[in-house]
């Protein structure tokens, strides 16, 4: 299988493609018995696309719109953290699936979310909806494949032991003993960091510890989720995927230990819960010119994994946690990006290059003339391009929660000479305010997802925390804390009360003019006051 499906995401489709507005929930607990069932010519006939629709809830969904190489156990990722995922009928002619949930409530719980949530599946968006249909009836007597699946869950309950060469893995039936995962990685061409284990294996719930360690000439890990159900989750997702296309594949089991000890906070080990430790002998994740010299390699591969995993792979896993500068590295991969579900109202060119500055030289960037919730944005590398994705993915501007990902296109053409495009297409090339132009800048040590708490530098001695807080004030949210650096009045600590109220700051007051010639840098920081 080539890399791993991260972000699998849908549209709610309801006779018409219009995207229904439903609440995010927060995914119950996921256990699983799966019967796998592949449709056959026969199939197809009988289970007709569920084109005519009344909306009416069903446990059974209708997938549309799936990638041509899609698996069984993709499909089946979308339904594991609603409920049980009871069947599973896939017709690969059509690219839809229909995938049945243990109950009605299940299904209404998945749809909602994913009605508000809207990921892809392998980079292309797809369409869920209820089916008419109330259950699968599927003929196993045309389907080996599916014989040999419900064989393998057979076995597996009556032995309790892993069976390989199926679909099935132990963990979907058998319950999970432990929160804490061992993981080995094998074909490792490229290094794999603890950053690029938390990034992972975080989408599955909060990671608290991670120990690495080399045995047998081999990298392994030990993981601890704060709940056993994440772990379970984690294993049934992501045991015997590619990290990277190809290679660094992962051998996931569950550990006797229930707790890692962790001593010390540094590349080899990391307890998230205690940001305090000491970080004992532990070096920089990465050094530079390393980061540097795999970030070319590692560009060459050129497809990019799915797992959103940044391209240069260690080297930006790293620059993004802050361990490492990539003063002048450029990799190949795709820098121009499809932001989409955009407030259309309130966004411009100037506040999409504000937001996507600051995690990379936004280069142009052209709100879509037909379709104005949506732009195009060029940062200057793919690096840049892949920290933006990773981080803005998800995030609400302007009250919107936008998707942030890789455009089909190579560059932001501008608008031909004369034509007036009503301001929707800006050159931001030679913008003084680039964070990344100096090689070696603090900015690249800096870099941290959106947080409610904004770090502020350049501010004149004139201006008091009064001030500062009255202009955040006035950007329409709260200021929770304020604290400036000690050392250094010219920095300060300003904490809104949601992250998107410090992303709508961040967008308004960066480069805010102070007076004395000191224009305010404004960042997310990591610290909280």
């Amino acid at each position: 299988m080539d890399g791993i499906v991260t972000d699998v995401a849908v549209g709610v489709k309801r006779g018409s493609d219009e995207l229904l507005s439903g609440s995010v929930l927060n995914s119950p607990n996921s256990n699983m018995s799966s019967m796998v069932v592949t449709a056959n010519g026969n199939d197809n006939k009988k289970f007709k696309s569920d084109d005519k629709m009344d909306g009416a809830p069903s446990r059974v969904l209708h997938i549309r719109k799936l990638p041509g190489e899609v698996t069984e156990t993709e499909v089946i990722a979308l339904g594991l953290p609603f409920g049980k995922v009871t069947n599973i009928l896939m017709l690969k002619g059509k690219n839809q699936a229909f995938l049945e949930l243990a109950t009605e409530e299940a299904a209404i719980t998945m749809v909602n979310y994913y009605s508000a949530v809207t990921p892809h599946l392998r980079n292309q968006l797809i369409y869920i909806q209820y089916s008419n249909h109330k259950e699968l009836k599927t003929d196993n007597t045309l389907n080996q494949r599916a014989q040999a699946v419900l064989q393998a869950v057979t076995a597996v309950q009556a032995t309790n032991a892993p069976i390989s060469g199926t679909t099935v893995s132990e963990s979907a039936v058998t319950p999970a003993q432990s929160p804490v995962l061992r993981i080995i990685i094998d074909n490792m061409y490229y290094p794999v960091t603890l950053d690029v284990l938390h990034q992972i294996f975080s989408k599955f719930g909060a990671v608290l510890k991670i120990i690495t360690f080399t045995k047998n000439n081999q990298f392994q890990a030990l993981l601890q989720f704060g709940d056993p159900v994440n772990a379970q989750q984690a294993k049934l997702a992501l045991d015997g995927q590619n990290i990277y296309n190809a290679c660094c594949t992962l051998r996931i089991d569950f550990s006797k230990l229930v707790n890692l000890n962790v001593k010390y906070n540094n590349d080899k080990s990391r307890d998230y819960t205690r940001p305090d430790l000491p970080s004992g002998d532990g070096q920089p994740a990465l050094d530079p010119a390393i980061a540097a010299a795999f970030a070319k390699e590692t560009s060459l591969l050129g497809a990019l994994s799915p797992l959103a995993i940044p391209n240069a792979a260690a080297a930006a896993a790293a620059a993004a946690a802050g361990r490492v500068g990539m003063p002048g590295v450029s990799t190949g991969g795709n820098t121009v990006l499809l932001v989409s579900n955009l407030n259309e109202e309130m966004v411009t060119p100037q506040s999409l290059f504000t937001l996507f500055g600051v995690y990379g030289d936004v280069q142009r960037v052209k709100i879509l003339y037909n379709k104005k919730d949506s732009a195009l944005i060029q940062m200057a590398d793919g690096n840049q391009s892949q920290l933006a994705m990773s981080h803005l993915n998800g995030q609400k501007m302007y009250g919107k929660i936008i998707r942030v990902t890789l455009s089909k296109h190579q560059t932001v053409q501008l608008p031909r000479e004369g034509l007036d495009d009503q301001g929707l297409t800006k050159d931001f090339g030679n913008s003084p305010l680039h964070r990344f132009k100096k090689p070696g800048s603090k900015n690249f040590q800096n870099i941290f997802p959106p947080s409610a708490t904004l770090h502020l530098s350049n501010i004149p001695p004139s201006v008091a925390e009064e001030d500062l807080r009255t202009l955040f004030a006035n950007t329409g949210g709260t200021v929770k804390a304020f604290k400036f650096f000690q050392r250094d009045h010219k920095m300060a600590l300003l904490q809104m009360s949601t992250v998107e109220e410090a992303i709508q700051a961040l967008i308004d007051l960066h480069n805010y003019n102070l007076g004395e010639n000191h224009h305010l840098r404004v960042s997310f920081s990591k610290s909280t006051i």
